[in-house]
């Protein structure tokens, strides 16, 4: 499945920011459960970092949905 584009205002935003923004998750706290056991991935590898920066062209998954970050 391709994932959804979401579009960033800066040329970086934190992991558990985008998550909310693409509405993977709800809350910020779901953001830190989620990434502390190591739900998510950032293009293709684990990520356990709320705040690792993503760029444009960065692809987040959660489970069977994901998302691209691109220019806002």
């Amino acid at each position: 499945m391709e994932p959804v584009e979401v579009p960033i205002r800066d040329e970086s935003i934190r992991l558990g920011q985008f998550l909310k923004l693409a509405s993977l998750i709800d809350t910020g706290a779901d953001a830190k459960a989620v990434i502390a056991d190591g739900l998510v991935s950032v293009n293709g590898e684990a990520e356990t970092r709320r705040g690792r920066q993503l760029r444009p062209g960065d692809v987040v998954s959660l489970g069977d949905r994901t998302a691209r970050v691109s220019d806002g």
